[in-house]
């Protein structure tokens, strides 16, 4: 009889489970890609045919819109890699990287902290949206020099090291200013500590190459200093290997730590733009920037974008009326309708979830 109970039992379970129209069970893998609500594919339609219908200046539609811009942001930094990235780039510039500066600021991040690996990537990447919308490699930077402040008042030795990492790649892309580094250097050795050495090393080999040659002297100082503290022979054994390592790196010119890869050299020196940030300045994250905001202009600022757009991939500018009829520049930039759909309908999902007043996103770096 409790055995009955039981299959009986699991089955309603199972059936409460169960979306009414067929479909996957509202489990927490559907809800996590789908944000969190079931939408039978019927009343998908229907809600779809709804959008076409809605005031573009009004709330519920800019809501759906930007979902659908985070989402399309989100992809493409997910799917970058050193083969596609020259194709990622045109397709980054056809989303609305004015409305989502926060959205692209805090994907790269994201990603960057979790593929630390693929850091020179989305350095590269970032180096080439920052020729066009310096405000967005301003932002990008801001919030890692921030977040790696952070990781190291903190003493977090994971974190620090990813985000000196990616500071290291955007002084090798010109981003930020070689100054930076050699800061972020001497507060480091200033009063070494086996971590602290550690990733000062680390972070030589990756920045070390692009100092060689744009600031010998400060390279220079640097290793001097290494040079004493294998001298005071105060760090751990292993740690003291490592910095012999690191000269035997210098000996041969950095040749297995190339500044810049030969396929991510995409920009042009002339044509980059470098912030000066150090490590003591304050730093605004303008962290409002990720959330949803209701824009009573959003009809003329798209259009504004999708000139803006046009320019920089080089577009003719006579086809504005026909894109303003149906395109909207927050989504995907794709021709393909199917992921067209799937990308409308994640949007409406999110948005259901997140209700009628509700800011979309979590933080990303906290302060």
């Amino acid at each position: 009889m409790s055995g009955k109970r039981g299959r009986d039992g699991g089955g309603l379970e199972a059936l409460a489970k169960r979306p009414r129209g067929g479909g996957e069970p509202l489990d927490a893998k559907t809800a996590g890609r789908a944000g969190g609500v079931y939408i039978p594919p019927h009343k998908l339609r229907a809600m779809k045919q709804s959008i076409k219908k809605l005031d573009k200046n009004g709330e519920e539609y800019q809501r759906l819109s930007w979902e659908k811009l985070r989402k399309g942001i989100n992809g493409l930094i997910n799917r970058v890699n050193m083969g596609n990235i020259k194709e990622v780039v045109p397709e980054l510039f056809q989303l609305n990287l004015v409305r989502g500066r926060g959205l692209l600021a805090r994907a790269l991040i994201k990603a960057q902290m979790a593929s630390p690996g693929f850091t020179h990537i989305y350095a590269a990447l970032l180096a080439v949206v920052n020729t066009k919308l310096p405000e967005t490699g301003e932002l990008v930077l801001k919030r890692v020099v921030h977040g790696y402040r952070r990781a190291y008042r903190r003493r977090d030795k994971v974190q620090a090291t990813a985000l000196a990492r990616f500071i290291a790649h955007l002084v090798n892309q010109k981003v930020a200013h070689e100054l930076l580094a050699l800061q972020l250097l001497m507060v480091l050795l200033e009063e070494p500590t086996d971590d602290s050495v550690e990733i000062a090393v680390s972070f030589v080999k990756e920045v070390g190459q692009h100092l060689r040659e744009f600031s010998p002297k400060g390279l220079r100082a640097i290793f001097e200093r290494f040079r004493g503290i294998l001298h005071d022979g105060d760090i751990d054994k292993r740690v003291q290997y490592t910095i012999e390592g690191l000269f035997n790196v210098l000996k041969n010119d950095f040749a297995d730590h190339p500044s810049v890869q030969r396929d991510l050299d995409l920009v042009e020196a002339e044509d980059q733009i470098t912030f000066q940030i150090g490590l003591d300045d304050d730093i605004d994250k303008e962290e409002l920037l990720d959330a949803f905001r209701h824009d009573p202009d959003y009809v003329e600022n798209e259009k504004v974008w999708r000139k803006i757009s046009r320019e920089i991939l080089g577009m003719e500018d006579d086809s504005d009326d026909e894109s303003d009829s149906d395109s909207d520049s927050s989504g995907s930039g794709s021709d393909d309708s199917d992921d067209e759909d799937e990308g409308d309908a994640a949007a409406i999902a999110a948005a259901a979830a997140a209700g009628a007043g509700a800011a979309v996103g979590d933080q990303v770096i906290q302060d």
